[in-house]
């Protein structure tokens, strides 16, 4: 509604940097809650740094077209101090004080489940981009909206390359066996659902099935059932704790499988750590800047990269990467929807249909992104290969993981 846009003057938009032309414009303000202190400080100052990136590329190429106005784009940030119920405070105080009309979502799974209850109420969209769990998308929600894969995909593209490799050698997927140790904490409990319904769909066989405890120091007595059992693929999921330890472990043990495939290998520095020990693991991740994904607005995944490298001075993570994607993906509901009233932008965001830098992008009725695939990379030759989606994919898989003797 008009009375809750906030219009900017001329003077103010000269602040940022616009030239004559731009001096008539309007503004329209997005709100944020985002950890800039606390222990979600670092990704939170990703997340931020992706938002700036992404107002600053649609502000130089024109702003938002809505009913044959202009409008540049801004963002009012507060500190959600890494706090579930500072975050909601302060996104009650952006409806009903600063008055604005779309939400960008914070860091972190639990601090958008703490904004998510609140633009809810007041029928605000949120669009979210660090909020993996899946347990944000069951609720009913309809004003909730994800555009990174949701934590039951983690390691969904290593079942579906297992199923691709197994074919190619002329063995049925359902032929597979797989073990799964996976810590007892709601994202990797996540992350082993995902794996079993996808597991189920081909028809493979669950032979170990561990829950690790959250002080994880140590999975020997996993890895001794899977030299026993020989399963075709062990997937597992410890956050960068679990990730290192089944690094450490499968080399110390010589636990020969065939695939190994985990979260969080990059956090867990898993290849500046063990060298060659960490050869062939496949990693999981959000997004890559070598992906062929491109946009109307960054160019491709590389480019995107290359300009945040510019203006950051360091290479983009997934989560700036993915917030970025956060402001396309609102700028093109708002111009599809040609209307800057809530309600309207929410249906159009409930139709998006977009292909971005960091990926396609569409929604199902949960909210949850369900056009793009986890990316898995595999460590050759001591760095990262993107080798999963294969249409994606910028490195050839090797495998199987040859045996420890031959390595």
């Amino acid at each position: 509604m008009p009375s809750r846009l906030l219009i900017a003057c001329a003077a103010a938009l000269l602040a940022f940097g616009a030239g004559p032309a731009a001096a008539a414009e309007d503004e329209i303000v997005f709100g944020a809650a985002v950890s800039l202190t606390g222990k979600y400080s670092t990704n939170g100052m990703n997340t931020k740094n992706g938002y700036e990136l992404a107002v600053k590329r649609i502000n130089e190429m024109g702003g938002v077209a809505v009913g044959g106005r202009r409008y540049r784009i801004r963002v009012k940030y507060y500190d959600d101090e890494s706090t579930p119920a500072r975050a909601a405070q302060l996104v009650e105080r952006l409806i009903n004080q600063d008055k604005v009309q779309f939400v960008l979502g914070p860091y972190s799974s639990g601090l958008t489940k703490a904004i998510a209850p609140v633009t809810e109420k007041y029928r605000i969209p949120m669009v979210e981009a660090n909020g993996a769990s899946r347990s944000l998308f069951n609720k009913g929600y309809r004003y909730l909206f994800a555009v990174l894969s949701t934590s039951e995909q983690y390691l969904s593209s290593a079942v579906a390359l297992l199923a691709e490799q197994l074919e190619k050698t002329g063995r049925k997927p359902s032929s597979a066996r797989i073990a799964l140790a996976m810590e007892n904490d709601p994202f990797s409990q996540d992350v082993r659902a995902g794996i079993i319904d996808d597991a189920r769909r081909y028809g493979m066989r669950v032979v170990i099935d561990d829950k690790l405890p959250p002080e994880l120091n140590d999975m020997s007595a996993t890895l001794t059932k899977v030299k026993a059992l020989r399963p075709d693929a062990l997937f597992v999921s410890g956050h960068a704790r679990g990730a290192a330890l089944a690094v450490r472990q499968i080399a110390e043990m010589r636990v020969d499988v065939p695939m190994v495939a985990m979260t969080h290998c990059d956090s867990a520095k898993i290849i500046q750590k063990f060298g060659e020990k960490a050869e062939y693991t496949l990693c999981a991740s959000q997004w890559d800047r070598h992906l062929a994904y491109s946009d109307r607005w960054f160019g491709t995944a590389n480019d995107f990269a290359e300009l945040f490298e510019k203006t950051y001075g360091y290479a983009p993570p997934y989560q700036a990467a993915e917030s970025a994607a956060g402001v396309l993906v609102y700028v093109d509901a708002i111009q599809r929807a040609q209307s800057l009233d809530p309600q309207k932008v929410r249906d159009a965001l409930a139709a998006t249909d977009l292909m971005t830098f960091y990926g396609p992008i569409r929604f199902d009725e949960t909210g949850k992104n369900i056009a793009k695939p986890m990316v898995l990379y595999q460590v050759q030759d001591g760095a990262y290969r993107v080798v999963a989606p294969t249409k994606w994919a910028a490195a050839k898989l090797r495998w199987p993981t040859p045996p420890w003797s031959q390595r």
